[in-house]
C-alpha cells in the first residue's frame, strides 16, 4: 500500500508539472500565432492512450510516462520530423518567426517552472506556515561525528551561530555546511566555555568524499515515546515512557546510543529499563530490518511555528524558493566526480522522496522543489532541452546568423542519445541500489 501511495503522489506531481510545463510553450506560441500540431502529457511513441483534437491542435496523454511535449510546426524537435522542415516556411511555423519570439516560446517552460515553484512555496507557507528550532531549544545539545572532533567539536555542543549570524533554524547546520559557505560555528560547550571554530572551506567537498552528509544530530534522551503496533517491541512489553538504561549490559545516555546498539546486535538484545521508578529487564530479538519498532519521545528539540500572512507569505515563500534553487544548483557540481555518477537517481528515487502516507503539505512542498529543479534542468544548455534551443537562439540574435536545419537536426539527435544515456545510468543506479 505504501508503494501506491508514494507512486499516486509521484505521477500526479510530475502529471502536474509537466501540463503546466508545456503550457508555458503552448501560451505564447498562440499568442505569436505559431502552429501547436500537438500537446501531449507523456510520450505516444505508436499510440495515445487518449487523444482528441480541438481546432488545429490534437490533445493527448501517451503511454511511455516519460515527460511531456507539445509539437509545433517549423520546429526541430523530439519529434524529429524533418520532412516538414524541407517545405517551403509558411507563415504560421516557428522557424518563419522573429528570434526574439521563438526566445520567448523556448523560455515559456522554464518561466513556468520558477514562478510555479514560487507560487507554491508561498502557498505553502501562507497555508501551514514555518517550523524551526532556535538554538537553544536544542536542550542536550548536538552529537557529533568523528570526524568533525577535529576541527574542536565536542559531543554535547550547542550551536549558537553560523558565521556570526544567529541560524531561524539550527537543525539546518548540516544543509549549510554541504551547500553554504560556512566557514565558521559558534558553540557552547558542555563546560559553559563558548567558542568559534572554523572550518575549512572546502567542507562540503570533505563531506561528499567521506560520506559524512549529517555530522551533528541533535541528542535524543533514551526515553520511548510510541511502541509500533505488532513490533518486537511491542510483543516483547516494552511501553511508552520506558527508560532505556543499557542494552547489553552497556550503559546508555542518548537515543542514538541506543539505536547503534540495537543495529549492531548479531543475537538476543537485553534491555534494562527504567519504569516508573522501577527497573525491569527485558530480552528480543529485532526484525531483519535490525529494528524492534520504537520512537523517541521527543527529537531532542523544542520545535517552534510561525504562521505567516498572505502579505508576509510572499517575501518569505520567495526567499525559500531562490535558496532551494541555489543550493540545487550547488550540489549540482558533485554530479561531475565519480562518486556523483552512482548516486544520480531516477524514477525510483524520486518516487521515494514522498511520504509513504498521504501529506498535503509534504506532496506540494516536494512539487514545488521538482518544479524548481525541472526549471534548472530544462534550462542547461544541452540540445534537446529547452536550453539547447535557448542558446542556438541566442547565438542567431548575437551574430545575425542562424544555424541551418542539418546542424540542427544532428544536434538534436545528439542531445536526445546524451538524455538517453543519462536517463538509463540514473534508473540504472536505482534497480543496482534496489537489488542490493
Amino acid at each position: 500500500m505504501e508503494i501506491v501511495i508514494k507512486a499516486a503522489q509521484f505521477i500526479l506531481s510530475l502529471s502536474f508539472l509537466i501540463v503546466l510545463h508545456e503550457l508555458g510553450h503552448f501560451i505564447p506560441a498562440k499568442i505569436f500565432k505559431t502552429r501547436v500540431e500537438k500537446f501531449y502529457l507523456f510520450f505516444d511513441y505508436k499510440f495515445s492512450l487518449f487523444k482528441t483534437k480541438i481546432g488545429e491542435t490534437v490533445y493527448g496523454i501517451g503511454w511511455i510516462p516519460l515527460g511531456g511535449y507539445v509539437k509545433i510546426s517549423g520546429m526541430i524537435d523530439e519529434s524529429m520530423d524533418t520532412e516538414q522542415m524541407k517545405l517551403p516556411a509558411q507563415p504560421w511555423e516557428f522557424r518563419s518567426k522573429p528570434a526574439w519570439q521563438r526566445l520567448i516560446i523556448m523560455l515559456g517552460g522554464v518561466t513556468v517552472n520558477f514562478l510555479l515553484g514560487i507560487l507554491i512555496y508561498i502557498m505553502i507557507t501562507f497555508v501551514w506556515g514555518i517550523d524551526f528550532v532556535k538554538p537553544n531549544d536544542v536542550k542536550e545539545g548536538f552529537a557529533v561525528h568523528e570526524s568533525f572532533k577535529q576541527y574542536g567539536f565536542k559531543d554535547g555542543d550547542k550551536i549558537t551561530k553560523f558565521n556570526g549570524v544567529e541560524p531561524l533554524d539550527v537543525t539546518d547546520v548540516n544543509k549549510h555546511l554541504f551547500l553554504r559557505d560556512i566557514t565558521s560555528l559558534e558553540v557552547i560547550h558542555q563546560d559553559g566555555n563558548t567558542e568559534t571554530l572554523n572550518i575549512p572551506e572546502d567542507i562540503g567537498q570533505i563531506m561528499w568524499q567521506n560520506g559524512v552528509m549529517k555530522p551533528f544530530t541533535a541528542i535524543i534522551l533514551p526515553v520511548i515515546g510510541e511502541v509500533i503496533i505488532d513490533s518486537p517491541a511491542e510483543k516483547a512489553g516494552l511501553k511508552k515512557n520506558d527508560k532505556i538504561i543499557s542494552v547489553n549490559n552497556t550503559p546508555i545516555t542518548y537515543w542514538h546510543e541506543f539505536t547503534q546498539l540495537v543495529v549492531t546486535s548479531e543475537n538476543e538484545i537485553n534491555i534494562i529499563l527504567d519504569r516508573n521508578g522501577i527497573t525491569e529487564s527485558i530480552s528480543l530479538n529485532a526484525d531483519e530490518d535490525k529494528k524492534i519498532g520504537v520512537v523517541p519521545n521527543n527529537y531532542g528539540a523544542i520545535v517552534q511555528h510561525k504562521d505567516y500572512s498572505f502579505l508576509e507569505s510572499i517575501p518569505a515563500g520567495n526567499s525559500i524558493a531562490i535558496w532551494q534553487l541555489k543550493d540545487y544548483i550547488t550540489q549540482f557540481k558533485y554530479v561531475f566526480t565519480k562518486k556523483g555518477a552512482t548516486s544520480i537517481g531516477g524514477f525510483i528515487a524520486i518516487g521515494n522522496i514522498f511520504p509513504a502516507t498521504w501529506s498535503w503539505q509534504a506532496f506540494w512542498s516536494i512539487t514545488a522543489f521538482l518544479s524548481i529543479m525541472l526549471g534548472f534542468m530544462n534550462l542547461l544548455p544541452i540540445p534537446a532541452l529547452d536550453g539547447g534551443h535557448v542558446m542556438f537562439t541566442l547565438y542567431e540574435m548575437i551574430t545575425g546568423r542562424k544555424p541551418n536545419d542539418k546542424f540542427l537536426e544532428y544536434a538534436q539527435i545528439t542531445g536526445f542519445i546524451l538524455l538517453i544515456a543519462l536517463l538509463l545510468l540514473a534508473n540504472g543506479n536505482d534497480v543496482v541500489k534496489l537489488f542490493s
